[in-house]
């Protein structure tokens, strides 16, 4: 039988949340039928168009807001960021001249590595308009001759080829329902040789927890409801089945997997304490409110990541 208990959304009002016994509860949470659509390009701009200005307190100053990845314990937040963001690119293969499609690309930290490092030209999609406003001066102080574009575009509207594809922490709010058109779509914008880098966050798999002995809580589905409600509307998180099965269903091959879950409970205590830091800095830029609901969600998730009841991994998709 499910679990259901009363909650209340973003709007105040009381909704029923479900939690279904033969699922893993994270990226099922509140999503009955017609629920896993994913994020709309409005729920986006909800989150990441709150203010340049309070992520950046809180960030490293390349502005990366996904897993860090600490291949050194001393690594700075900096250090662990740029460190991900090569661990990424160097998986793609990439050649001077190719063309890389960033998905998601943030405040620009992974294309502007990839044409400092990798002398390619990069088309960077994203649907927040501080975002493009952000890349866009970057770009305008970069001095590389290669071709460098960033779009307010959806990734269901581009199709133009490319050579390599990235995505880091997008996948997360597309939704069930289009995980196979988005592989299908990224499968057919590359050449044969293509291959894309796949970053997401991840549920652990319903025998995992089992194996691990974690509990499910009332606290923690309520907890799971309120991400999904009051900071990324409409995400979903995915198992890593559900990625591999779409991704071979398209006609890729998943030749590596690489889980880096200790990695973003760090990063998120980073950004937890950075954001305590700077608690009179984030309340006057944005509110009290604000800067409570985030510091829940940074130190909640980093709890997540270190019981093992999420994950995030690394994906490398191959055509050939």
């Amino acid at each position: 039988m499910p679990l259901s208990y009363r909650v209340r959304d973003r709007t105040g009002r009381l909704v029923t949340a479900t939690e279904h016994k033969d699922k893993t509860a994270a990226p099922y949470i509140g999503a009955r039928p017609g629920e896993r659509h994913g994020s709309t390009a409005d729920e986006v701009r909800s989150h990441y168009d709150l203010s340049n200005d309070f992520f950046r307190l809180w960030q490293d100053p390349t502005q990366t807001y996904s897993c860090a990845y600490f291949e050194r314990d001393d690594m700075t937040l900096e250090q662990a960021q740029m460190a991900k963001v090569d661990l990424a690119l160097g998986k793609l293969g990439l050649q001077p001249g190719m063309t890389l499609l960033d998905i998601g690309c943030g405040w620009g930290s992974t294309i502007m590595r990839a044409v400092e490092k990798y002398d390619v030209n990069v088309i960077g999609l994203t649907l927040s308009h501080n975002q493009l406003a952000h890349i866009e001066q970057r770009f305008a102080e970069s001095d590389s001759p290669r071709s460098k574009e960033v779009r307010l575009q959806p990734w269901e509207d581009f199709d133009e080829p490319v050579d390599r594809i990235v995505s880091i922490g997008a996948f997360e709010h597309f939704g069930f329902e289009k995980y196979a058109d988005y592989f299908k779509k990224t499968y057919e914008l590359m050449p044969e040789d293509g291959v894309m880098l796949l970053h997401t966050i991840v549920s652990t798999s319903k025998e995992e927890v089992a194996e691990m002995g974690l509990p499910t809580t009332m606290s923690l589905m309520r907890f799971f409801r309120f991400i999904v409600t009051e900071i990324y509307p409409g995400g979903r998180i995915p198992l890593i089945k559900m990625v591999e099965d779409r991704a071979t269903e398209a006609g890729f091959h998943v030749t590596r997997k690489q889980r880096l879950r200790p990695h973003y409970a760090r990063t998120l205590d980073t950004w937890a304490a950075n954001l305590q830091a700077k608690k009179d800095e984030a309340i006057a830029i944005t509110s009290e409110e604000v800067y409570e609901r985030y510091l829940k969600y940074l130190t909640g998730c980093a709890d997540l990541f270190r019981d093992g009841y999420t994950d995030v991994c690394q994906f490398t998709c191959e055509k050939a």
